[in-house]
């Protein structure tokens, strides 16, 4: 029986002698050497036709010869799509016990970003801008960081590591490119060197199916660890397109945002096609209407200039040409976000079915970290956070009081208010000037507490956005005519102001 070509394996042949042979070139390649195995699922469809196709293979060796791990990692940014992640989550289980039973050394894993890497304690807790193309700050954290961090640690223990991909090339032009790029570089067949990783290989077994190949590879062979293939289809048919997110080890991979196996928070595409498709398409799925409307308001622009602050997290003033660029979501900007996602997530919880009830939109641990970022770095003492969560909930917020650590007490801050009127730019600066002396009053020795105290003056004597504006393009003419150096401070000194005021 002839070998079938990468280009065509399906070419004037049949389903059971492409998987034969494919089966038994996985086979080949997992006895060759003691390299584990690292599979990316996403529960998708081609992830899913390449973890079938290493299982029937497995099944098929004695047992003294299943001797080198197969990890199945899965990683879950926690703002996955709720349908198709209860669906991932349903099958890694499914997958474990199916294992256990039936010998194999299949160990699946479920991936998570560390809680300072995830989406709501950036967008949240620190004020991140909903992500765009030019600042997909995102995919790094949530996305490569654990998937990458897992594989090094097989690497640290095993010295290599073969990653199985369900990529193919007829995902797209650009997939297809990158693929022949890394085929000349190829160690043995199928073999590709990962240049982000060192000493890990790709194996892509299914890299030259078309779309109808993978499909009726899943319909015609069931699922050997017990979850329906068909079941698969179905979620694919609620939605409008067909792809998925693979597993993402480097920052060429595209944002699958329109996939129904994207993040529901995704701006990084103009609309969430899935997510619309399985509401308009599934009178049973119209509980996450609200998730939409929350991510579809994630990436109206058009409200920029109430949300975001005119300063950036260092407190610069940057410019491009004559306007300013926005930097951080305000303090009531990010308490609204929270606000609304919390209200999101009762409507969810009272509306999902009963295997997605006690569905988390977002987790206490980010709760807590949002918290903290709040009190204890942003200086915003008022710790609104425990109210937000009971108002949206009903629910107190299981977290400790904070009082004893707070520079000013609730009753306190309502006389700082009053005594600052409307100037919310000079209320900010005494309450973060108030919480810098307490942060250094606590500490052994003050070294730094003057520079700390300079910054937070600096970054609030505008009198607002304009005033901002103004000197932004004032410092810029310094530069322009070289009284200015590009490495002196991106702010105006107080004297600075006051001379160029008085002038």
């Amino acid at each position: 029986m002839s070998t079938p070509t990468r280009s065509a394996p399906f070419q004037g042949r049949t389903l059971s002698e492409v998987v034969n042979e494919l089966t038994e070139e996985v086979r080949e390649l997992y006895t060759a050497d003691e390299v584990p195995w690292v599979i990316g699922y996403s529960g998708g469809k081609d992830s899913t036709a390449v973890l079938q196709l290493v299982w029937l293979a497995l099944k098929d060796l004695p047992v003294e010869q299943r001797t080198k791990p197969v990890h199945v990692i899965s990683t879950d940014t926690l703002v996955e799509n709720p349908v198709v992640a209860a669906w991932v989550s349903q099958s890694l289980e499914t997958m474990r016990k199916a294992a256990e039973e039936q010998g194999l050394p299949i160990e699946p894993h479920r991936l998570i970003p560390k809680v300072e890497d995830t989406f709501w304690v950036n967008l949240i807790g620190r004020g991140y801008p909903a992500p765009r193309p030019k600042f997909r700050w995102c995919t790094e954290r949530m996305k490569i960081k654990p998937s990458n961090r897992f594989i090094r640690s097989v690497v640290r223990r095993h010295g290599e590591a073969i990653l199985v991909l369900g990529i193919r090339k007829a995902e797209s032009q650009a997939r297809a490119r990158a693929m022949a790029k890394h085929e000349k570089g190829r160690v043995r067949d199928r073999l590709s060197p990962n240049g982000n990783l060192p000493n890990s290989l790709v194996y892509s077994p299914v890299e030259a199916w078309t779309n109808d190949e993978v499909w009726m590879f899943l319909m015609q062979q069931s699922n050997p660890w017990g979850h329906k293939n068909k079941d698969l289809l179905t979620m694919y048919q609620g939605a409008s397109s067909d792809s998925e997110c693979p597993l993402v080890v480097d920052d060429t991979t595209p944002s699958c945002g329109d996939s129904r196996f994207g993040c529901w928070t995704c701006t990084l595409v103009d609309q969430d096609k899935s997510m619309t498709a399985m509401i308009q398409n599934d009178e049973e799925k119209k509980w996450m209407r609200p998730l939409l409307d929350l991510r579809n308001e994630l990436d109206d622009v058009s409200k920029e200039k109430e949300t975001r602050d005119f300063r950036r997290m260092n407190g610069r003033v940057d410019l491009f040409n004559d306007r300013v660029i926005p930097g951080p979501y305000t303090q009531a900007a990010r308490e609204a976000w929270l606000r609304k996602l919390l209200e999101a997530q009762a409507h969810v919880r009272k509306n999902a079915p009963d295997n997605m009830s006690n569905i988390e939109l977002i987790t206490m641990e980010e709760l807590h970290e949002i918290r903290r970022l709040w009190v204890f770095e942003k200086h915003e003492v008022e710790d609104s956070l425990p109210g937000i969560y009971e108002a949206a909930t009903g629910e107190t917020f299981p977290g400790p009081s904070l009082d004893e650590q707070l520079v000013i007490r609730a009753d306190e801050i309502g006389l700082l208010r009053e005594v600052c009127g409307d100037d919310e730019i000079h209320f900010n600066m005494i309450r973060e000037l108030l919480a810098v002396e307490r942060q250094y009053r606590t500490k052994a020795r003050r070294k730094g507490l003057f520079e700390s105290l300079e910054k937070v003056i600096q970054k609030g004597f505008y009198e607002n956005a304009d005033d901002a504006l103004d000197f932004a393009k004032r410092k810029r003419e310094l530069r322009e005519n070289g009284t200015l150096s590009d490495d002196e401070p991106q702010v105006l000194t107080l004297d600075e102001k006051t001379n160029d005021a008085s002038a």
